[in-house]
């Protein structure tokens, strides 16, 4: 095996997405390079994205919602390579980024709930409760895990995960299993990262 493939085999889905998707987003990068767009304004575009998809959601019109979040996404992806392109990589942005993508899964869960409360879905309601509280916990562990010097990027479903599993059901319109699958593997994605990051706390004593 060779140093790349190596390299490679260690890193996880998302990671190796992301190295993959690099070359295809680099020319809309230099794009926004040249047009002197700053990384936070992309960011917000992201978030908005979400919030456009979110309201759709609410009206039950998954299939635009799930088109316009498909588009919006892969912003996520754009923000930080150009940052990293163009110099301006900060901790703020940094901030800004993680912060603008835990009110962006916020705001789709809670345009589920209301769908499903005008549904009349106590079902519904549980499972997007479920989903919103997972997703957060397995963001939250990976940051109280870096607090405490430890990288944390392990797990069944990461951020990458999720979103396209969401973007999937909307437009298949099967958002109820989406969420069922949703309110159990995130848990259960936190619940992996509380054990690695035990193992690793007992490696390093």
């Amino acid at each position: 095996m060779s140093l790349k493939e190596n390299f490679m085999s260690k890193l996880s889905l998302t990671e190796k997405i992301k190295i993959s998707t690099e070359p295809y987003l680099l020319p809309i990068v230099r794009i926004l390079m040249n047009l002197n767009i700053h990384p936070n304004v992309i960011t917000l575009i992201c978030f908005s994205g979400f919030v456009i998809s979110a309201f759709f959601i609410a009206q039950g019109k998954f299939l635009i919602a799930g088109i316009i979040l498909l588009f919006f996404a892969p912003l996520d992806a754009i923000d930080g390579l150009l940052a990293r392109t163009a110099n301006k990589v900060t901790a703020f942005g940094a901030f800004l980024d993680s912060t603008m993508d835990r009110y962006g899964e916020i705001f789709l869960f809670l345009a589920l709930t209301y769908y499903f409360m005008l549904k009349g879905s106590p079902s519904g309601i549980l499972l997007s409760f479920l989903g919103i509280t997972g997703s957060l916990m397995v963001s939250y562990t990976r940051a109280r895990a870096e607090g405490v010097g430890i990288s944390c990027k392990v797990g069944l479903l990461t951020r990458f995960e999720r979103l396209a599993l969401i973007v999937i059901s909307l437009i298949l319109d099967s958002i109820f299993l989406c969420l069922t699958l949703l309110a159990f593997l995130t848990h259960l994605t936190a619940l992996q990262r509380i054990w690695y990051v035990y193992k690793k706390y007992q490696e390093k004593k």
